[in-house]
């Protein structure tokens, strides 16, 4: 929902009655993933869910939801017969929430998605309390929000939803959350809209500005930053969001970083180099990855073990960074790199699809980004 979040907001300020659908589970292969929404809003459709395959059909729940006043959960898939009939063609199954988004706190992370300043929601998918939101930020304490006199019969407080709600969006994936309640689990589907993660490079070199245009494709807001004001202007690099010229460790000391920064290094000089992999390393990030050779890579690593790293911490450092694809020239390098930082991000092996065996869209645990 809150990927559709400037289109759901303009239809409700244009009084248009809305219910929204959200893919809250998939099985197999589907053309969309967890979280991906659409939205009947005043008879038109916003979004998809399945790039066509069981649109036809989320409408017509979304029209009895509106209807009723209440949410549902829909499955679609060749288990049923109404999937055959509108022909989810790829073989997957989805699960689906259908609920009407009409509270406070939901309008509030709306409002917070739309301005790009970080969402989350974690709506309830059965029962009682279907369709009742916990807010991640911006809308809590606002009416629609479950409330510890909502959970009371269920043996549980509002704490501690929000709590497993906060840890989900955190990971900036959107994905199923369980909390047992005695007998009883209350499942919530959580949504997490969270800020762009961010590409450091150091080094304002061909690779730094071929990594900044693939890095923006990929989504992630990029910084070029280097010593040397020759060599970091914005021209250079229009793909960054931003140019820095400063000494590269005193950057990343003073900057924020989380748990889906990536950090790539890429000078070729101790004097930078150095520094600024400490720093790194002593940071709780998803990626630290350094250019060059493997000569450089072994006397950086001695290095930094002089310095006092240790094993664990060394073991967090890719150099030479990326896969054996190849690669030679920049553009080459930025895929190549890029492909192993999405490996390391969803856990993946980086084999070929060819030489490997199961489904090529396994659902992962949620991971950094």
């Amino acid at each position: 929902m809150l990927e559709i979040a400037e289109r759901l907001l303009a239809a409700a300020r244009a009084g248009a009655p809305i219910a929204v659908a959200t893919v809250t589970g998939v099985t197999g292969s589907a053309p969309r993933d967890v979280g991906t929404s659409m939205a009947l809003a005043g008879g038109s459709v916003l979004g998809s869910i399945s790039g066509g395959c069981v649109e036809s059909a989320a409408v017509e729940v979304c029209e009895r939801v509106l209807e009723r006043g209440r949410a549902e959960t829909a499955h679609f898939g060749f288990g049923d017969e109404e999937a055959l009939a509108v022909g989810l063609s790829c073989g997957g199954e989805l699960d689906v929430l259908v609920h009407i988004p009409d509270s406070e706190c939901v309008r509030a992370e709306l409002a917070a998605a739309a301005a790009g300043t970080g969402a989350g929601l974690g709506t309830v998918l059965s029962g009682p309390l279907a369709g009742r939101s916990v807010a991640w930020r911006s809308g809590r304490g606002r009416a629609g929000e479950l409330t510890d006199a909502d959970l009371a019969p269920l043996g549980i407080d509002l704490g501690r939803v929000r709590s497993a709600v906060d840890a989900q969006v955190a990971t900036g994936a959107s994905g199923l959350v369980e909390l047992e309640c005695g007998p009883d689990t209350l499942r919530l589907f959580v949504e997490s809209a969270l800020p762009a993660p961010r590409l450091l490079l150091f080094g304002a070199v061909e690779f730094a500005a071929a990594l900044a245009a693939a890095g923006r494709l990929l989504g992630y807001r990029v910084t070029v930053c280097d010593a040397r004001p020759a060599f970091a202007t914005p021209e250079r690099f229009p793909a960054a969001a931003e140019v820095v010229v400063e000494w590269p460790h005193l950057y990343l000391a003073g900057t924020h970083t989380d748990e889906r920064t990536v950090v790539c290094v890429l000078t070729h000089d101790d004097r930078f180099d150095l520094p600024l992999l400490r720093e790194a390393l002593s940071r709780r990030v998803a990626y630290v990855g350094a250019l060059g050779s493997r000569r450089t890579a072994a006397r950086r690593i001695d290095a930094l073990r002089e310095a006092g790293l240790d094993d664990a911490a060394l073991s967090r450092l890719h150099s030479p960074m990326g896969l054996d694809v190849g690669a030679g020239t920049p553009e080459e390098t930025a895929v190549s790199v890029l492909a192993e930082v999405l490996a390391v991000r969803t856990g993946a092996s980086g084999r070929s699809l060819r030489d490997s065996t199961g489904p090529i869209h396994p659902r992962r645990a949620a991971a950094a980004l």
